[in-house]
């Protein structure tokens, strides 16, 4: 079943551009619920719909790839580098390829 939050949450990630990334605190805040980052990322893990919600997209923070349910972190990784996502060795470089809503 879905909550408001989780539609919420899955609303907003859906607009994350290709070649982009929000955070999971960034998710949160949108979402109306700044505190609730890891409640994103169960949405994100729950997520049925990869092309609908781009999970890929989300990331820690600090640009660490985290979990992600269709593949693993290679996976997300190649995905994110395919959409031109920069990275400053494993983490994602958030100056360069954060969303800004």
């Amino acid at each position: 079943m879905k909550t408001n939050f989780n539609q919420k949450v899955y609303e907003i990630a859906g607009k994350i551009p290709a070649g982009k990334v929000a955070t999971y605190g960034q998710l949160a805040k949108l979402a109306g619920s700044p505190r609730a980052a890891r409640a994103v990322g169960m949405c994100m893990r729950n997520n049925t719909d990869r092309n609908l919600v781009p999970c890929h997209r989300v990331v820690a923070s600090n640009g660490e790839l985290t979990g992600y349910a269709f593949g693993g972190l290679n996976v997300k990784r190649k995905l994110l580098v395919e959409e031109g996502v920069s990275f400053n060795k494993e983490k994602v470089d958030l100056k360069v390829s954060q969303w800004k809503s």
